[in-house]
């Protein structure tokens, strides 16, 4: 049981790490593409928008596919996805590729987490899915610095490493992950999005969103904003996205510990608080080494604490449906990372490569507003629309918990 999980993690640690070391190979893109470093981070927005459109799309779509069907589909179009990105010929054959690579992770991911449930007792869900989530922590920690070291003179030497991730996770899958339960019925795109009728998930949805556009609009960028402390060296830059990988593994259990602790409101609005100031300093912070490599650690921890508090939240609001919630949550997230891309490009045009950073410091200010808004202490705990989802349905696909 517990290799099954196992592998359906090294599935999700290729897509994490395909997914976030974009950022410590961009200006290399930009460079061997002849485009400025603002357009080459569009292929960031590219594979988040469509992963944050078709995530919901394609759960509906393959519902009634088997499960081993599904990830085995999901994996070979993320690998060969991930084989043609490294062998684009030009920046608009980059795009196409990043589409059909957010397909295969938008299809993966998902079906991984619902997976891993069914092979447990309901008492050990919570732990399976950890498990297997538990890919993307460590494509932070450890996925993220080493694609970006190995690409450090060829960023398709990055995509290769990825590409020959997402072939073990398949191969692996496809031998050893032979019977699996049948999907439970299947939900409605309809059914899916019903849950948006209640404010009070339109509010976490819209807190996600903001958030992840203001910590991509600095981290899709990363490179540029680190670079008077890094100097353009690729083993500096490796050393603070490896620091901050590690620092992103203890915010996620400190998260967890806090909410405990807590509440989601508390930590939800503390960590924005503490972020929106980290945020505005980091003008100043990421200009020279030491300074760079504490930023580099206290905001992974603020922003995966804050990731763990939404999530709980979200799923608070009716527990029953928690995968269908984590799914819309989970479709936030990327469509914020989507946003990013155009936003961190805008403020580097506009204000340059320092002080294009306060820009996601406002949008935090933004999120926190709508936070403290949509999380009223009065509110009542079953709002004006409870959210309700078909009831035949036991375990819908489409939850990403991150």
């Amino acid at each position: 049981m517990r290799l099954r999980l196992l592998l359906l993690a090294l599935g999700t640690f290729a897509v994490g790490t395909d997914g976030m070391v974009t950022a410590g190979i961009l200006p290399l893109v930009a460079r061997d593409l002849n485009v400025s470093v603002s357009v080459a981070g569009q292929v960031v927005t590219v594979f988040a928008l469509a992963y944050g459109i078709l995530a919901p799309v394609l759960a509906t779509v393959t519902a009634r596919w088997s499960r081993r069907h599904a990830l085995r589909t999901a994996l070979a179009v993320f690998t060969a996805a991930n084989a043609l990105t490294a062998l684009a010929p030009s920046y608009g054959a980059l795009l196409g590729t990043r589409v059909l690579a957010a397909v295969g992770a938008a299809l993966y991911t998902p079906t991984a987490s619902a997976v891993a449930t069914s092979l447990v007792p309901p008492e050990r869900r919570g732990r399976a899915v950890a498990v297997v989530m538990g890919g993307l922590t460590v494509a932070t920690a450890l996925g993220v610095p080493l694609g970006t070291w190995i690409g450090r003179t060829d960023w398709r030497l990055t995509m290769w490493l990825v590409t020959g991730l997402g072939a073990a996770a398949f191969a692996g899958l496809a031998a050893l992950l032979r019977e699996l339960p049948q999907p439970a019925v299947a939900l409605t795109l309809r059914e899916r999005l019903a849950p948006l009728a209640d404010r009070r998930v339109v509010g976490a949805a819209a807190t996600t969103f903001l958030i992840f556009v203001a910590f991509q609009t600095t981290y899709i960028y990363y490179t540029v904003a680190t670079s008077p402390a890094t100097r353009g060296s690729q083993d500096r830059l490796t050393l603070l996205l490896l620091v901050s990988g590690i620092a992103a593994v203890a915010g996620s259990q400190l998260g967890g510990r806090l909410v405990d602790a807590w509440g989601p409101r508390v930590v939800v609005l503390s960590a924005l608080t503490a972020y929106t100031a980290v945020a505005a300093a980091a003008p100043w912070t990421l200009r020279t080494m030491p300074t760079a490599l504490a930023a580099s650690a206290v905001t992974p921890v603020i922003g995966w604490a804050l990731a763990v508090a939404q999530i709980t939240r979200i799923t608070a609001i009716a527990p029953a449906d928690a995968p269908v919630l984590v799914s819309l949550s989970s479709s936030a997230t990327y469509l914020g990372m989507a946003a990013a891309g155009g936003t961190g490009s805008l403020a580097l045009s506009l204000f340059g490569d320092r002080w294009f950073l306060l820009a996601g410091a406002g949008i935090a200010v933004l999120a926190l507003a709508v936070a403290t808004v949509t999380t009223a202490p009065g509110e009542s705990p079953e709002g004006p629309h409870p959210v309700r989802v078909r009831e035949d349905t036991a375990r819908p696909l489409g939850g990403h918990p991150r």
